[in-house]
């Protein structure tokens, strides 16, 4: 959603992805953890992983899979890769391209005096706190957009599940709620909407 916080790594201004670097500390960076917190493998560990099984995107994984998706095709024909998954060094020139075509709130940001009338009321973002990939940090850049949105106002919602993990959301029967309520309110105007509910 924002990659600002591509899991943990801000590809627009990080260096390396493997790496958060302080004067005089190299910490790295966690890919997973457990809603306790603790940590189960770096991103340098799943990315070494993925390496492993095939190279040149050809691992079936996440990691080639998103760079798949969203980079240009080098020389070689296969996807221009972020960073250099040996090192973890960041290629800028690649999160110039993912910014300006797959970054979704920067696109909103941009185009919200047209697209921002399409969405009002239509955006409802669940995640958990301890998302196990820590997904839960873009939804809370998304959300500080969302809220600063004026004409018009997005009038969604974003819900966080305390301690819930990746995948988290509402049971089915919340979810039929939500769309009953979204149909009655948008429906055109003068339809009686109490003919389209049988409970």
């Amino acid at each position: 959603m924002d990659f600002r916080c591509y899991e943990l790594v801000n590809i627009y201004e990080d260096k390396n992805a493997y790496y958060q670097e302080f004067d005089w500390l190299k910490v790295e960076r966690p890919e997973f953890r457990n809603t306790r917190g603790q940590i189960y493998w770096t991103n340098r560990n799943y990315y070494y992983y993925e390496w492993a099984i095939g190279d040149r995107h050809r691992s079936g994984g996440n990691a080639a899979a998103w760079e798949a998706v969203y980079s240009p095709i080098g020389e070689d024909g296969y996807p221009k890769p972020l960073w250099d998954w040996y090192t973890g060094e960041i290629d800028h020139t690649i999160t110039d391209y993912w910014r300006e075509n797959y970054d979704l709130r920067h696109y909103m940001e941009k185009n919200w005096s047209w697209l921002g009338p399409k969405l009002v009321g239509k955006l409802h973002l669940y995640v958990g706190t301890m998302d196990n990939y820590y997904l839960n940090n873009a939804v809370v850049l998304l959300e500080e957009f969302l809220e600063s949105t004026t004409d018009p106002y997005y009038e969604g919602d974003v819900v966080y599940g305390e301690r819930k993990p990746h995948v988290w959301g509402p049971e089915p029967t919340e979810i039929y709620k939500l769309f009953a309520d979204h149909i009655s309110r948008y429906a055109p105007q003068g339809e009686d909407t109490s003919l389209w509910k049988y409970r």
